[in-house]
């Protein structure tokens, strides 16, 4: 035992190394690897496969079923270089294995015609297709079965890749990584592993990567799962807990004078569903311990009155809240809709933003330090340093799903650790993944108070929209009026599909294959990504639309690059129905509330995240009028369509939300991006449930006995946590 501790030491030890001392990773292989993301041995060890081939239930040509998942194994009998677009390139082979031809067809990946050739037996895995005499696979997963780096089992883990790591390739190097750290030291206490009988970490990492049967796969991700949220879950609750050290967080007052006015001037009954999240906030704010509360409801469903009663518990409580939303146009909504309210109330209340005069500002500045402004509205302005409230209490964040969480929390720190209260129509996968992590409590407005007007929505093909026109031109001939969203106009699609299939801006790129395009296009999520908005070509569509579509009707335009007072007369215009129909870019997202808009038509709506697809649709049938969105896509993808139909099948942005999670994973947890995958490499948050709260509970547990993680069985977990989110913090909320 004694001369085995070094050699597990070191293995362990050399999981945060270099990948460099991976054997054969080259120095050109570790920057291909760093492409990957990949930049130490832990790194490569935790490379997971994304699937599996198993070659022991292969199919034949002939035997294959149309439309199902198969293995196919034969001889490359052609293969072709295409480029049917100037920026497309495909890869084409035949495949025969006795029984038939088989022909396969590969997007994105010339490299292809240096590592297969003709007689090369290969494995090809993916859905059999029909069309043009022959059956087909498009994007399969490809592995070459002779020469160096077939595979040796009848299980052949697929591991992402790159053009300059082959799936084979990689194969290889994540065993070389496992045997850099083969002994390597469990950071799971033993009560835990034998509480759910776990195997080990050194076993799991082996059965995952190279398994004798599918049912050690299970029990390693079963292990690895639990092992990743239970760091996850550590991490938050001290995040959480070093947020509120050495604070007294606010008790709230939430039976005060001002709170009793508020609900006196409020003019309608708040419905059985406002009630109730009403008390739970007000609960949250009144408890002894900092609030971290999201509530989710629809457009329409009055999250903005609700959280007016949590402003005025601020109030009630002699200190001030914040109210942040993502635009101009919204926050001076908020002014205009609330400040009756606080006024009847009793509750001093301004508006900041971008364009507020000198003057006023310093003004308002200077009331808001002596704490004479008990409620202050604004956006992003709320940000700049010298907005320092006297005592802040509370901080809400109207359609939180618009800021980063550095953004978020940049603002919590304007007071002592201060209650949070975010509102959303639609949470994006990364907040309800915090939600159901157990950092974020919840309450859900199910139901607008006017649910009389019906909102339908409907998906066309490109080539199809003149329904969508034949509608909207119907709805204007009642005397009503619609509004036409244009895609990210101007940025070349090639390099959307780029920047999206690479996360973003430091993402991790994945091998060219239909798995890793499958939701490459969803580009517009953030106020990032509407930079490359072209203005003369927004411009272009609108005149289109004005002297063909439309010629009968008034057309104008609104997009971001606007000065505030023009979009703040193009949207007044909208309004009065001076102007009938409206082309605008997604500034139309939030804040624009005109009940006569009864028909939206959405261009390029694969464009978007269904969140974004959400928030628009939201902006129609907010009147007694029924109202249709038209979504307008050019893609021809089944995964693109399906998941547009999600947005047919149901109105409700939980479920929303919910199914967007479930195929895009939970995004980044600890950063800005709403897509793609974070630390957590194995964890679905829609099928883990009952593992999430396990780990939760487990966490907890750990923390209230050992809060700092200093006795012996939980120094590795503390090792492991500080390892692992080494360069991560948390700012509290989605």
């Amino acid at each position: 035992m004694n001369n085995d501790r070094p050699d597990r030491l070191a293995a362990t030890l050399a999981l945060d190394e270099s990948v460099g001392r991976v054997r054969l990773v080259s120095p050109a292989r570790a920057r291909a690897l760093d492409g990957l993301g990949i930049r130490t041995v832990r790194d490569l060890a935790t490379h997971f496969p994304r699937r599996y081939i198993d070659l022991s239930r292969k199919a034949t040509v002939a035997a294959g079923v149309i439309g199902e998942q198969c293995t196919v194994e034969g001889a490359v009998h052609e293969i072709k270089l295409k480029k049917p677009k100037p920026r497309l390139t495909l890869v084409e082979l035949s495949l025969v294995d006795g029984t038939g031809v088989l022909m396969v067809t590969c997007f994105r990946q010339p490299w292809l015609m240096d590592q297969v050739k003709p007689g090369m037996r290969i494995a090809v895995a993916g859905k059999l297709e029909f069309n043009y005499g022959f059956k087909r696979m498009t994007n399969p997963y490809l592995e070459v079965l002779d020469g160096e780096g077939a595979a040796e089992g009848m299980i052949i883990p697929v591991h992402p890749a790159c053009e300059k790591i082959s799936a084979a390739w990689m194969r290889r190097l994540v065993g070389n990584a496992l045997e850099a750290v083969c002994g390597l030291h469990d950071p799971l206490p033993l009560e835990l592993r034998a509480k759910y009988r776990l195997m080990s970490r050194g076993a799991a990492l082996s059965c995952i990567h190279f398994p004798h049967a599918m049912d050690e796969v299970a029990e390693a991700r079963r292990r690895l799962v639990y092992e990743e949220l239970l760091l996850l879950e550590l991490m938050l609750m001290r995040e959480s807990r070093e947020r509120t050290d050495g604070c007294e967080p606010v008790v709230h007052a939430v039976d005060g004078p001002r709170m009793a006015a508020l609900a006196e001037a409020v003019p309608f009954r708040l419905t059985d569903e406002q009630e109730e999240a009403k008390r739970d906030i007000l609960a949250a704010l009144a408890a002894p311990q900092t609030a971290n509360h999201l509530l989710l409801g629809d457009v329409g469903t009055g999250k903005t009155v609700v959280a007016a009663f949590a402003l005025a518990a601020a109030a009630d409580t002699g200190a001030q809240a914040l109210l942040m939303a993502p635009t101009e146009v919204l926050a001076r909504q908020h002014g205009k809709s609330l400040g009756p309210l606080f006024d009847a109330a009793g509750i001093s209340w301004a508006v900041l933003t971008g364009s507020t005069p000198s003057a006023e500002r310093e003004a308002v500045l200077a009331r808001v330090a002596e704490g004479s402004v008990d409620v202050l509205i604004g956006t992003h302005a709320l940000l700049e340093d010298d907005v320092a409230p006297r005592r802040l209490s509370l901080v809400v964040i109207d359609e939180q799903q618009r800021f980063g969480v550095e953004q978020r929390a940049k603002l919590l720190a304007k007071g002592d650790a201060p209650d949070a209260l975010y509102l959303t129509a639609t949470p994006i996968p990364r907040s309800l993944a915090l939600a159901l992590f157990g950092n974020l409590t919840l309450s859900y407005l199910k139901h607008r108070p006017h649910d009389a007007a019906q909102r339908a929505t409907f998906v066309h093909q490109k080539a199809d929209r003149g329904h969508a026109y034949d509608a909207a031109r119907a709805a204007l001939a009642r005397v009503r009026q619609m509004s036409v969203v244009c895609h990210l106009l101007g940025q070349d699609s090639g390099e959307r599909d780029a920047k999206a299939a690479d996360g973003g801006s430091g993402g991790r790129r994945r091998e060219a294959d239909e798995e890793a395009y499958e939701y490459a296009a969803i580009s517009i999520e953030t106020d990032d990504d509407l930079e490359g908005d072209d203005v003369a070509a927004a411009a272009k569509e609108a005149s289109y639309l004005q002297g063909t579509v439309f010629a009968d009707y008034r057309v104008e335009l609104l997009h971001g690059r606007m000065p505030a007072s023009e979009k703040q007369a193009v949207m007044q215009r909208f309004r009065d129905n001076e102007t009938q129909v409206l082309v605008a870019t997604t500034v139309i997202e939030v804040g624009v509330d005109v009940p006569n808009a009864t028909v939206m038509i959405v261009e390029d709506a694969d464009r978007f995240g269904l969140s974004q697809l959400h928030q628009l649709r939201g902006r129609v049938g907010r009147g007694e009028k029924a109202a249709e969105v038209h979504l307008v896509s050019a893609s021809k993808s089944d995964a693109a369509l399906t998941r547009l139909s999600a947005m047919v099948d149901t109105d409700d942005g939980f479920e929303l939300a919910s199914y967007d999670l479930s195929l895009r994973r939970e995004g980044d947890i600890l950063g800005n991006r709403q897509h793609g995958a974070s630390g957590l490499k194995l964890v679905n948050v829609m099928r883990d449930g009952a593992v999430i709260e396990a780990a939760h509970a487990d966490a907890a547990a750990i923390l209230e006995e050992d809060p700092n993680l200093e006795l012996p069985a939980h120094r590795a977990l503390a090792r492991e946590v500080r390892i692992v989110y080494a360069n991560d913090h948390v700012a509290q909320g989605g």
